[in-house]
């Protein structure tokens, strides 16, 4: 299990000690000629990770934030020598940060980004370029130890993650019991995807349920399922699958979350992962443009082993050709 705070600090001080004994530079002095090895036209240049300094900070989703921390990793592992920052605190707070403060040279996001962000980005000099990186499939949870749920159609989640006080409210046949539930807090982009698809956008109903706890941390709405076979919850596919051995991920309208069924859509609660940066930011801190890169470049080595979906190959090649476009290329 990860910590409440979950924030990784990539150090690569050996190699760093190993940059600078051949001369390599700092990175606001200029990155090394041979971080980008150019590979044709229409088609991302190859990264030198070795050749790659300076720090890179991100934040946002905590849905995106597990495939960020297997990205950073492996960018550490090819030689990468700053560190990256991955806060998880959810994607609007993740917007907060990129678009409001400025903090951050990346953001995270398990949605589209708002146009009310794209205008706080704008204010500040930020115009926001999505680069879609995967497909994540919405797990909606109960305890191994739930016997008596085995579906639900999207009426059912209207009414278990709303009105609905017992189980027996949904349906008579299930136990006159208290539904127990453990949802993500509302600057989670799960949050805003659940309630714009089980809701209509409307907040009101699932907000204003009774035993209804709320957390950026998936891992401690984990822990709250398990507490309880009354219990239910709803958090990104790489958190079920994590916890695969203890959770049950219930099929929606009699469809179970697969490859196969987010690629061909008939999972109703599929959704696209993106990140998101800045075409100046690129420019000025090259070992951020070669992060993206690296993301775009080996994302689906390992994105099926996190616990999400590779994007539509369209959407990936649109991702790296935004890239393109960014570095003027």
């Amino acid at each position: 299990m990860r910590s409440t705070h979950r924030s990784i600090l990539l150090l690569g001080m050996v190699m760093s000690i190993l940059l600078t004994a051949c001369g390599g530079g700092a990175a606001d002095a200029g990155q090394s000629s041979d971080l980008f090895i150019d590979k044709g036209e229409g088609v991302l240049p190859e990264v030198n990770p070795i050749a790659a300094t300076g720090d890179v900070v991100t934040a946002g989703s905590s849905t995106v934030f597990p495939l960020a921390e297997r990205m950073a990793e492996r960018f550490q592992d090819e030689g990468y020598s700053g560190n990256i920052t991955i806060d998880s605190i959810g994607s609007g707070a993740g917007f907060e940060r990129f678009c409001e403060a400025g903090e951050t040279d990346v953001s995270n996001a398990s949605r589209p980004i708002k146009d009310s962000e794209v205008e706080s980005c704008r204010s500040i000099g930020r115009e926001p370029i999505q680069f879609r990186v995967g497909t994540d499939a919405l797990a909606v949870t109960v305890s191994q130890e739930n016997d008596f749920i085995s579906n639900a159609t999207l009426e059912e989640l209207a009414l278990i993650f709303g009105p609905a006080e017992n189980w027996s409210d949904v349906n008579p046949s299930w136990p006159a019991e208290q539904i127990l539930r453990f949802i993500p807090g509302t600057d989670s982009g799960t949050f805003d995807y659940f309630v714009e698809e089980i809701f209509d956008k409307d907040e009101e109903p699932i907000l204003s349920a009774a035993n209804t706890q709320l957390s950026e941390d998936d891992n401690v709405l984990v822990q709250g399922i398990l507490g309880s076979p009354y219990a239910i919850g709803f958090f990104g596919y790489a958190y079920y699958a994590e916890n695969s051995d203890v959770l049950k991920v219930l099929p929606i309208e009699g469809v179970t979350p697969t490859r196969e069924t987010v690629d061909d859509t008939s999972y109703p609660l599929a959704r696209p992962l993106f990140i998101y940066s800045d075409a100046e930011i690129m420019e000025s801190k090259p070992q951020v443009a070669a992060y993206i890169n690296f993301f775009l470049t080996y994302v689906n080595e390992e994105i099926v082993d996190v616990g999400y979906f590779p994007a539509p190959e369209a959407d990936l090649s649109a991702a790296r050709q935004a890239w393109l476009d960014a570095m003027g290329q």
